[in-house]
């Protein structure tokens, strides 16, 4: 008997451990939520507003806790008390409050809802922090909340921008919170630093299932040291904002860790994410991505670079017409961008600075022509094939999303942006991107490849035009017995056909006095 009461108690551990599991599922449709600390809740909110959550059993040693809440793309909201107040709730696709533990506090109430009408799968999590932690958004003088750990994120064509709220030293339960602009020392939040950093989804997945899954390694500091990149580290000084090149259709999460240098601890804010589109219909929407017209012009622009790739230097003309397109394309889009209003809808921080941008980009853009000053016809060459190549990758980019388009993009987006200049450009590497490069090098090379083999033993360049016309009329002037030697020239040609065209504007004269012929 002793040994079937051991092996229950086995069995209620295990489940025990297995309901303890990270990820816990459920329906607000129960009416009351309840969380653990740090482990993710996924569940569905539905419309009234709202459904009430709790935590049980909070530690003595905890002082705040952050719950964040986040969906794909649908609103929901997270407020403190029933009744919706600006500055006790926070709505978003990336929402979250801190709360302040009061002393013997061991459970703690908020509630949830949405104004959609639709229902909206969510994913939450309740993460603790101790006195020792610094608050996300302590000292928030921007936004409603009075402590705000939310980042807030805007977005056009050119640039995603994101804020947040100044954080603030840590402090027991029960105690004040310090100052936040009584002194400038290190015994104050001036102390404190701010690591951004970026995550991108896997390219061209916009799946609510994805954004979840990976939204879990943006929430807790370890997590996103482990897996983000990390961009740049302002100071108290800096202005709390940092700009990143947009990329629409492109999943981006970002987030910010408050670090503490003199206790070495750490906390970190609610992450958002965005797609640099709209998942409603219309124009901008992400399932438009990529207009019909748009995807005919680079098509029929790759097959002429195809050509060029592989026939170009022979080809001269076409060669000329299709480097002459694009170099005046591209200037008169950013002379008609810039100049009306129609629109198209590494990160050294010296090249922030427009003027030292275009220069260097200048100089690279001259340097290469002039090394290559004494082989001509192999400077054409590699031209033709490495930009003919191009264009395919351009092409491919208006069906499926690859980082290689940003290579001209974003130099487009600084000629037609002031503000770009501030913008970190980082862009994600990932399979299809490898593929696509293999195929522009492999095409480069075929193409190069193939033009120096047939070019051999033949003039470097064909015959200028003008000189092909001398030659033709020093031929003709010299050789009687060439028709085209019979020709009158142009000029005479032109005056004669002016004549007749006078003469059927001119009235008959009359002949003068007839007679009859005399037999």
């Amino acid at each position: 008997m002793g040994l079937l009461q051991l092996l229950v108690v086995a069995v209620l551990a295990s489940e025990r451990r297995v309901a303890g599991a990270a990820e816990v599922f459920g329906n607000s449709s129960e009416g009351l939520i309840e969380f653990s600390v740090g482990k993710f809740r996924y569940f569905e909110l539905n419309r009234p507003f709202p459904e009430e959550a709790v935590l049980h059993d909070i530690s003595s040693n905890v002082t705040f806790l952050i719950f964040q809440i986040h969906s794909q793309y649908q609103n929901t909201t997270v407020s403190f008390s029933p009744t919706l107040l600006s500055n006790a709730s926070e709505t978003g696709t990336a929402s979250g409050l801190v709360f302040i533990l009061r002393p013997e506090q061991s459970t703690c109430t908020w509630y949830l809802g949405t104004s959609g009408i639709e229902p909206v799968q969510n994913m939450a999590i309740l993460l603790s922090y101790s006195e020792r932690d610094p608050i996300p958004g302590g000292c928030n003088l921007e936004f409603d909340l009075d402590i705000d750990p939310n980042i807030y994120l805007e977005y056009n064509f050119f640039e995603t921008t994101i804020k947040f709220a100044p954080a603030n030293l840590g402090y027991a339960r029960g105690v004040d919170p310090p100052p936040c602009d009584a002194g400038m020392d290190q015994d104050s939040r001036w102390r404190l630093q701010y690591d951004v950093y970026q995550y991108f989804l896997p390219e061209n997945d916009l799946t609510e299932e994805m954004l979840l899954k990976h939204l879990q390694r943006m929430v807790s500091v370890p997590q996103v040291k482990a897996n983000a990149l990390k961009v740049v580290t302002l100071t108290a000084n800096d202005k709390t904002s940092v700009s990143f090149s947009s990329l629409p259709g492109q999943g981006v999460i970002y987030n910010v860790i408050v670090w503490d240098p003199f206790l070495n601890t750490s906390a970190a804010y609610v992450p958002a994410h965005t797609y640099a589109c709209s998942f409603e219909a219309g124009e901008g929407s992400c399932a438009s991505l990529g207009r019909v017209s748009s995807k005919v012009f680079f098509t029929l622009f790759a097959l002429l670079g195809f050509f060029v790739c592989f026939f170009g230097h022979r080809f001269w003309k076409t060669e000329l017409f299709f480097i002459g397109f694009i170099i005046m394309g591209f200037f008169f889009y950013i002379l008609i961008t810039r100049l009306t209003p129609i629109k198209y809808d590494g990160n050294l921080k010296i090249f922030h600075d427009d003027g030292v941008f275009w220069v260097t980009f200048s100089c690279i853009a001259i340097l290469i022509p002039v090394v290559f000053m004494g082989c001509l016809r192999i400077l054409n060459i590699l031209t033709c094939g490495v930009i003919g190549s191009y264009s395919v990758v351009l092409a491919v980019g208006s069906y499926l999303s690859t980082s290689l388009s940003y290579i001209t993009l974003n130099v487009l987006k600084r000629a037609l942006n002031k503000d770009f200049h501030r913008a970190f450009t980082n862009v994600p590497f990932q399979t299809n991107d490898f593929i696509i490069l293999a195929v522009w090098g492999m095409l480069a090379v075929s193409g190069i490849t193939l033009q120096i083999r047939r070019e051999r033993g033949r003039p470097f360049f064909p015959p200028h035009p003008y000189k092909l016309w001398k030659q033709e009329r020093e031929r003709r002037v010299t050789n009687i017995l060439d028709p085209s030697y019979h020709i009158p020239p142009l000029r005479e040609r032109l005056y004669g056909r002016l004549t007749q065209i006078k003469e059927l504007f001119q009235k008959e004269q009359p002949a003068g006095e007839r007679t009859p012929l005399l037999l």
